[in-house]
């Protein structure tokens, strides 16, 4: 059966165009000289692509709607907002289709209504910039007269990348430099990504920024006095709209207009979508009078989300915002905890109880690095992390989660950890320690119960794994004996011990003494862990 733009597609080539946006940023930041050389192209559309896959993770909306929507509430710089529109314009053909298919046509019919959505949203569309390639891609995909989406696709991916070599010879920046635009060479890649995808094609080496002699510049790149985005502004400014009543459309041409006569390169684009009456819109502006840009914002709704770029900081190559490529964050309750996670090499958070989201955020920018993997330590913390770790994406950090029920696992994880290996390959050892380290503890019954194992009295210690209760000992130190022998039944090479505030050392010291006569192939290990709600944690690796 043919592929069609079912919701597991559409997530694949989101995903897909993600992994090519970031194999090849730099090199589109590189060539980035059209609006202004700001050198973020690639980094824009990386996190607006970014921003389209976290919004369609969540739950009840269709995925092509949730992509539109995640794309215009986080599009970074003019690129992320012309992306946002290719997305809105699939979701809108998606849900023009009466049925479930939806092939090759209704690529064809999505790549041009994004096309005409995002020429509307520029006040001063050019040639040789991303539209051009986008209208490329939008006139083969129907010229090639197929329902069949790996033909459709293919065809506008050749077509785009045929438009991408074109464009060095259509505006003088580029002609000037010898490089392709990069917001073309981004929708490129993106589209590349689904050809490659449905019709199994190689994976795109993207057309290189110059031929060998590169494209003849053309008359209208020699000729031309002003581009959109002279270097006569200072700010690129950005912020969401939301527009109150059913049409914000008189009030958004409005705006446009009075941006228009503020600067240049002008986007206002909008989600098509109203919640509570208002609609959402994501403005862009190239400006000197940063007031006068958000002022008129306000006359035609709320802003909100408002970023301002200055260029003079991002026109010669910036210092790398981050201290270091790597670290790893472990979530520790307790300071014993912490110093042993800081011993190992990690960056701690550490937490006296609950821990929020920003809270989570803040200490992933903390760290300074472009790379972070966070352990957060508790079930219980992982939703909260994983919040954490989106925004601190959207943000330019490259964050990843390995779950870890407990701080033994946080440890394990961290024992195997080596900055010298490919950060990929990393993170993969990293949670294979964590999943194969098996943890339990004991608690102080505080009150009698009925648990799987039988009645507990108060004072009775219970033994409890995968949060069940396994065994019922009459104090610590036998508890401690039982539960370890309990959990060497499936194996074991190495046995840690993680004394709480209330233990005494002697508890650890009896359980190592009897681990090493029982099982003398088991090495045994101790700490003080600290924690104040079980007085023994066990893991086994």
């Amino acid at each position: 059966m043919p592929p069609i733009l079912d919701a597991a597609l559409l997530t694949g080539w989101a995903k897909a165009a993600v992994a090519a946006l970031e194999r090849h940023r730099a090199e589109i930041d590189r060539i980035n000289v059209f609006p202004v050389p700001d050198g973020d192209t690639g980094t824009n559309l990386l996190l607006t692509m970014r921003a389209a896959v976290e919004e369609a993770r969540g739950d009840g909306e269709p995925v092509a709607p949730a992509l539109a929507r995640g794309a215009l509430l986080g599009a970074r710089g003019n690129s992320g907002v012309i992306l946002s529109q290719v997305l809105r314009g699939m979701a809108d053909a998606i849900a023009a289709v009466a049925g479930p298919s939806a092939g090759g046509r209704v690529l064809a019919d999505g790549l041009g209504r994004a096309h005409r959505l995002a020429t509307a949203a520029v006040t001063r569309p050019r040639e040789g910039t991303v539209l051009s390639v986008l209208s490329a891609a939008a006139v083969a995909s129907v010229a090639v007269g197929s329902d069949r989406l790996d033909d459709v696709s293919a065809a506008a991916a050749d077509a785009a990348r045929d438009a991408l070599r074109e464009t060095t010879g259509q505006l003088p920046e580029l002609a000037r430099a010898g490089v392709v635009d990069a917001g073309g060479l981004g929708l490129y890649l993106v589209l590349d990504a689904l050809a490659a995808l449905v019709g199994g094609r190689p994976e795109a080496v993207a057309p290189a920024p110059t031929g060998d002699r590169g494209p003849a510049r053309g008359r209208d790149a020699l000729v031309a006095e002003r581009e959109v985005g002279s270097p006569v502004f200072d700010y690129e400014v950005m912020y969401l709209l939301d527009v109150p009543g059913r049409d914000g459309a008189a009030a958004v041409a409005a705006l446009r207009e009075e941006l228009d006569a503020l600067g240049d390169s002008v986007a206002v684009v909008g989600g098509g979508a109203e919640v509570d009456g208002s609609s959402t819109w994501n403005v862009h502006v190239h400006c000197t009078d940063v007031g006068a840009a958000i002022e008129a914002g306000i006359a035609a709704g709320r802003p909100h989300r408002i970023t301002v770029v200055r260029f003079a900081d991002q026109l010669a190559p910036a210092p790398d915002r981050f201290e270091r490529p790597r670290a790893v964050l472990l979530v520790a309750a307790g300071a014993d905890l912490a110093d042993l996670a800081r011993t190992a090499g990690a960056d701690v958070l550490e937490r006296s109880g609950a821990v929020d989201a920003p809270a989570v955020q803040r200490a992933i920018v903390g760290t300074g690095a472009r790379h972070v993997v966070v352990l957060p330590g508790d079930t219980e913390l992982t939703g909260t992390v994983e919040r954490a770790a989106a925004a601190a994406r959207r943000d330019g950090q490259e964050v990843l989660v390995v779950p870890t029920a407990s701080v033994l696992q946080g440890l394990a994880a961290l024992a195997v950890h080596d900055p010298g290996r490919r950060a990929a390959d990393d993170v993969v050892a990293m949670a294979e320690a964590a999943a194969l380290t098996r943890t339990a503890a004991l608690l102080v019954a505080e009150s009698e119960a009925l648990t799987w194992v039988g009645r507990c009295e108060p004072g009775d210690v219970l033994g409890l794994s995968d949060g069940e209760v396994v065994l019922i000992a009459p104090d610590l130190a036998v508890g401690a004996l039982w539960l370890a022998h309990r959990m060497l039944t499936a194996g074991g090479e190495i046995v840690t011990a993680l004394l709480g505030e209330g233990a005494g050392d002697e508890l650890g010291e009896g359980l190592a003494a009897d681990l090493r006569r029982t099982h003398p192939e088991v090495d045994v290990v101790v700490h003080r862990g600290g924690q104040a709600d079980y007085p023994l944690v066990l893991g086994v690796e």
